[in-house]
């Protein structure tokens, strides 16, 4: 435009790569998918090395005693080492996604519906992995999941969303046993209770998932929640109905 100028902040890409390099060794990730994650041409070692290599000083003997160290934590022998993705079960795949993410001391690991893709007994071993390298090493875990048995196991503060925004979060404990909001309370009344004796409540959601390109005023919930009033279409007020327990929703 003319008469306009424009001023833009630069940054060399030597300062760029130390200020987010830091940032990527602090956070990492274990995706859905322990396959499509894995370069194939990558051994077992090469991949837990290549954020040893990017994120950290570690010259090559220590880097090759840290690969050998995290496939210990991990569970994964050093004879697998050599190995590549085809080689590996879908659980050993998996715990070298997560060897990878613990290589360098992370702070924050998310966790993508790591255990989706494996069967039961695999998903087991890989959810007790988690919570004993959790406990361990001292990291927090952001896991994201549908499988509220496993979020009940390893988390200590669950958030509920739906529809893209925080319906519900309280510490683990307090939302599994007191659960508010309607949508929560639906989708705790789905998990199974392995006892025919014991009568369990049911709260059933009619419809479907509103569009996300066109969102229903006031609560994201009201076309669908058996418990819906008039006031669910007004701006929906975030409460606190217990210390850390917040929930949005006019009805409770």
């Amino acid at each position: 435009m003319p008469g306009a100028s424009f001023s833009r902040a630069s940054i060399s890409p030597r300062s760029a790569t130390k200020i987010f390099g830091r940032r990527r060794r602090d956070v990492q990730m274990v995706f859905q998918d322990p396959t499509a994650s894995l370069n194939p041409r990558l051994s077992v070692a090469a991949t837990v090395d290549e954020p040893l290599m990017l994120h950290t000083p570690l010259t090559g003997s220590a880097r090759r005693a840290r690969v050998d160290e995290v496939l210990d934590e991990v569970g994964l022998g050093a004879g697998l080492r050599d190995r590549y993705p085809h080689q590996l079960s879908g659980g050993q795949r998996q715990r070298v996604n997560i060897a990878r993410a613990i290589a360098t001391h992370p702070r924050l690991v998310v966790l993508d519906e790591p255990t989706s893709a494996l069967d039961v007994s695999l998903r087991a071993r890989v959810i007790l992995l988690l919570g004993e390298l959790k406990r361990r090493l001292g990291m927090t875990y952001l896991f994201i999941s549908h499988d509220l048995s496993t979020v009940r196991y390893l988390c200590d503060r669950v958030a509920v969303m739906y529809l893209g925004i925080v319906v519900e979060q309280a510490p683990a404990a307090e939302l599994f046993a007191h659960p508010a909001h309607p949508y929560t309370r639906a989708l705790l009344s789905c998990i199974p209770i392995p006892d025919p004796d014991v009568a369990q409540e049911r709260l059933t959601l009619a419809g479907e998932v509103p569009s996300p390109i066109d969102i229903p005023a006031g609560c994201r919930l009201r076309g669908r929640c058996p418990l819906a009033q008039p006031v669910c279409a007004e701006p929906v007020p975030v409460r606190e109905v217990a210390p850390g327990h917040t929930v949005a929703c006019h009805l409770v």
